[in-house]
């Protein structure tokens, strides 16, 4: 029988949503002190096991994986995920995971990632698929809220890795001297001059605005501004656009210097970084006047210029990176420490630096990819153009859900 018409007995003879409902309940239930509350789990844990036993004995020679799928997966994802199957012939064998706005949002999550998406995560992992985290956060900050939400030994088994600083150093545990690679060490030494000078010099010489309006996120190598108030504010947003001004006029003065050049800042980084991205033409005319041309930056400027990636998030940071660092080689880094020569992921994110990542796998048939609704619009541009996987802000466990489903159905084969 074909895998349509099992998936569509499977929906439509069983009570799947009540199984739904006690698989829920038996894995998001909270440790609690109380024999009452645990005699009711264990009660619903027998049950969810009968209504599972049940169900198997309908699917001879494949009753756990369709128990598994009507317990986990709603009829939508289900389907969702044969349709996926069908069109690349194989299942996802790595997730590839953004945290912020895309695990967890501050407008939907409390700028948690919810339970639900964390033991999904560790179901993935109990059947062997591993998880890259690809973040533009420092490692410590990742590691201290994977460990609380993972636990020690799943983040420490070997098949997470952790791509940090949007791919400026990728931390795997338990590879032995794989375990960590600080990539930003492979840069030439014009480009560790450049940022040395940059770090060195950020909050020194910064507006009395800026610095009293800001902070530097911890990176080992990236030059992150991020404001001293709510992410998203007004506040957050002025600060958070002059930091980008005068970030782009310190990195000129940084790139004069390293190319023997008088240390000035003429404009030339304004006007090219205008040039390259129009979010940032719109906050550096805001700030000051017309920037220039990009084409009449000086050539040994420019030639500089084209390795350094200067990011703007709105009302939420601006950075200072390499464009030979980037998510996508902390990815390929990753998967090349934990094995995985033929990768085939979901890629969930919702900023540019996730848009390479997405990009990425799709020229090289190496996976899906998904983001939530508030993502930015290139991104959403790309996931419409490709399987249309956009999942609501804060709910990255309906995306989660929809892989598991593609993956399980896989193993049919």
């Amino acid at each position: 029988m074909e895998r349509y018409d099992l998936l569509y007995r499977l929906y439509d003879e069983f009570d799947t949503d009540t199984l739904g409902e006690y698989q829920e309940f038996v894995d998001l239930f909270p440790p609690v002190d109380s024999r009452v509350a645990l005699d009711f789990w264990e009660e619903a844990s027998e049950e969810l096991t009968r209504r599972k036993g049940e169900l198997q004995g309908s699917f001879p020679g494949a009753g756990e994986t369709f128990a598994d799928l009507a317990a986990l997966a709603s009829r939508e994802q289900a389907f969702a995920g044969l349709d996926l199957y069908n069109e690349y012939d194989r299942g996802v064998n790595v997730l590839v995971l953004d945290v912020d706005e895309t695990l967890r949002s501050a407008g939907n999550t409390d700028n948690e990632i919810p339970r639900e998406t964390l033991h999904l995560m560790t179901r993935f992992h109990e059947a062997g698929v591993p998880i890259v985290i690809c973040t533009g956060q420092t490692l410590e900050n990742v590691k201290g809220f994977l460990i609380q939400g993972l636990g020690n030994e799943m983040v420490y088994s070997g098949d997470v890795s952790i791509v940090y600083e949007a791919g400026t150093g990728v931390f795997t545990p338990g590879h032995g001297a794989d375990t960590k690679r600080l990539l930003y060490e492979e840069l030439d030494a014009e480009i560790r001059e450049v940022f040395g000078r940059v770090r060195s010099r950020v909050f020194p010489d910064a507006p009395a605005a800026v610095a009293s309006g800001c902070h530097l996120q911890g990176n080992e190598f990236n030059v992150t501004l991020k404001p001293n108030f709510e992410t998203g504010s007004d506040r957050a947003r002025t600060v958070v656009d002059e930091g980008l001004v005068y970030l782009l006029d310190l990195l000129e003065e940084s790139v004069a210097e390293a190319v023997g050049r008088e240390p000035a800042a003429e404009g030339h980084a304004r006007a090219y970084y205008a040039d390259a991205d129009p979010e940032i033409r719109g906050v550096v005319e805001a700030e000051s006047e017309q920037p220039g041309a990009g084409d009449d930056v000086p050539n040994d400027l420019a030639a500089v210029f084209e390795r350094v990636d200067v990011a703007y998030y709105e009302a939420d940071a601006a950075e200072i990176g390499s464009l030979e660092l980037n998510k996508v080689v902390g990815v390929e880094t990753a998967l090349s420490v934990l094995g995985i020569d033929d990768p085939f992921a979901l890629v969930m994110g919702d900023s540019k630096s996730d848009l390479r990542v997405m990009r990425w796998a799709d020229e090289h048939d190496a996976g899906v990819a998904a983001a939530p609704d508030h993502a930015s619009d290139d991104v959403l541009e790309h996931v419409l153009g490709t399987d249309e996987l956009v999942f609501d802000r804060g709910d990255a466990g309906e995306m989660l859900r929809t892989a598991y489903a593609m993956y399980r159905l896989a193993e049919l084969d």
